[in-house]
């Protein structure tokens, strides 16, 4: 598979799983309709897709450019980190338009969907590299 391929996969895969667990949750949190809470899981995990992509490449970047190949816990970390924080930033002020909320009401509501989005990130993508391999970028040198 090709780098961009794998990205894009990684990243559909991510958001299938992520939109199927965070719908009805929203939901449940701040019980308004399912149909609005899908809308809006929706509308985050498109935008998740977008940061996904940029996010991976750039880490990919940077990861290929490291004197040590592989992915070890500690940069399994440092990805779950870099991209749930970035991820953050951005999608706050989305929830607390749609939600009709403060900024510090969706921050907060954030933080129980980030506790659980920052282990799944990591396992998603151990889960996805033990399936398709890991990337040209952490395989060990020849």
């Amino acid at each position: 598979m090709t780098p961009r391929t794998r990205r894009a996969v990684q990243a559909i895969l991510y958001e299938i799983f992520a939109i199927a667990f965070v719908g009805p949750v929203l939901s449940f949190i701040f019980d308004e309709p399912p149909a609005s809470t899908i809308g809006l899981a929706v509308v985050l995990s498109s935008i998740a897709l977008g940061w996904s992509y940029l996010f991976n490449t750039l880490f990919e970047y940077w990861e290929s450019r490291q004197p040590v190949r592989g992915r070890t816990f500690m940069r399994r970390l440092a990805h779950g980190a870099g991209f749930e924080g970035g991820l953050t930033l951005i999608l706050v002020p989305v929830m607390a338009l749609w939600l009709n909320t403060s900024a510090l009401s969706a921050f907060l509501a954030n933080l129980g969907l980030l506790a659980f989005f920052f282990i799944y990130a990591i396992a998603f993508t151990w889960a996805f590299d033990r399936v398709f391999g890991l990337p040209e970028s952490a395989a060990p040198a020849p």
